[in-house]
C-alpha cells in the first residue's frame, strides 16, 4: 500500500544479521524496521528532536512481527511503514517487508504513545498529529490492530537468563534499545531451540524503561507445545518491565 504518509527503504541482508542457517535474525529484522521508522519521522519533522522542545517524546507500547518467510543472506528487501490511525492516547503504525519478487514475506504492527518528558504523562496525540489526520489511509487498508493485555504469569518459567543494561545497549534516549527486549527474551531459550526451531510470530508489550546498569532477568515457560511466554524482570523491585509471546514453527523439543 502506498499512501501520502507511506515511506520505504532498501536493504541488503548482512552476514552480521543472520543466525547460522543464514536467516535474518528478529533483532536485526527490528532494527532494520526502527531504522525505517526513524528516517520516516525525521522527514515528517515528528522525530524525538523534532518533538523535544514541546518536551514530547514516542514511546512504543505494544509490537507484533509474523514471519511468513525471514529474508536470508544477500538478499535485497523493501521494508516499507505508515502510520495506520490514531485513537486519543494512541497512534499505529505498520510494517511491511517485501522480498525482490515484491512478495510481502514479513509483517508487523505497533503501538505508540506521546509521553510529556517532563511530568512523564501521556498526551493526547490527536491533538499534536491533527495536521496529519486526513491523510492517514482508511482503516480497511490497514493490518488488524494488535490488541494487548496483560498475560497471566504462569506457575513456572523454566528458563532464566541475567542482564545488566551496560551503555551500548541505550538508544539516544538513554534507555535500554527497544529491540534488546526482544533479544533479551529470546536468550532465556536453549540455544539447540533457538537452532532448530523457525520463530513464526512475536508479540511484545513494553511496560517499563530501562536505564544504564539496571539489571534484569528474562523468563520463558511454555504455555502450550509451540507457545512460550516471555517476562523482563528489573531484580531491584521485581517490576515487570516487558512481557510477550513467541511462537515456533516446530514446536518445543528439550535437549
Amino acid at each position: 500500500m502506498t499512501t501520502e504518509l507511506s515511506y520505504e527503504n532498501y536493504y541488503h541482508i548482512r552476514t552480521y544479521e543472520i543466525d547460522n542457517h543464514k536467516r535474518l535474525t528478529i533483532p536485526a529484522l527490528m532494527r532494520l524496521m526502527q531504522e525505517t521508522t526513524m528516517q520516516h519521522v525525521i522527514r515528517l519533522r515528528l522525530s524525538v528532536w523534532d518533538l523535544e522542545k514541546q518536551h514530547l517524546s514516542w514511546v512504543l507500547m505494544r509490537k507484533q512481527i509474523v514471519v511468513q518467510q525471514m529474508p536470508i543472506l544477500g538478499q535485497h528487501i523493501r521494508i516499507q511503514t505508515y502510520p495506520a490511525g490514531i485513537e486519543k492516547l494512541f497512534t499505529y503504525r505498520d510494517y511491511k517487508v517485501f522480498d525482490e519478487k515484491g512478495d510481502l514475506v514479513v509483517y508487523a504492527t505497533s503501538t505508540w504513545m506521546l509521553m510529556d518528558t517532563e511530568n512523564r504523562r501521556m498526551v493526547n496525540t490527536t491533538e499534536v498529529l491533527r495536521h496529519y489526520l486526513d491523510l492517514m489511509p482508511p482503516s480497511n487498508a490497514c493490518l488488524p490492530k494488535f490488541e494487548g493485555g496483560k498475560l497471566a504469569i504462569l506457575p513456572n518459567y523454566e528458563h532464566h537468563c541475567g542482564f545488566q543494561v551496560n551503555w551500548h545497549d541505550l538508544d539516544f534516549n538513554l534507555h535500554l534499545n527497544n529491540t534488546c527486549y526482544a533479544q533479551w527474551m529470546l536468550d532465556a531459550l536453549p540455544g539447540e531451540h533457538l537452532n532448530s526451531q523457525p520463530l513464526q510470530r512475536m508479540d511484545i508489550y513494553y511496560r517499563k524503561e530501562c536505564v544504564l546498569k539496571e539489571e534484569l532477568t528474562s523468563q520463558a515457560g511454555w504455555e502450550s507445545p509451540g507457545v512460550c511466554q516471555h517476562r523482563l524482570v528489573r531484580l531491584r523491585d521485581g517490576v515487570e518491565v516487558a512481557a510477550g509471546r513467541s511462537y515456533w514453527v516446530g514446536g518445543f523439543k528439550e535437549g
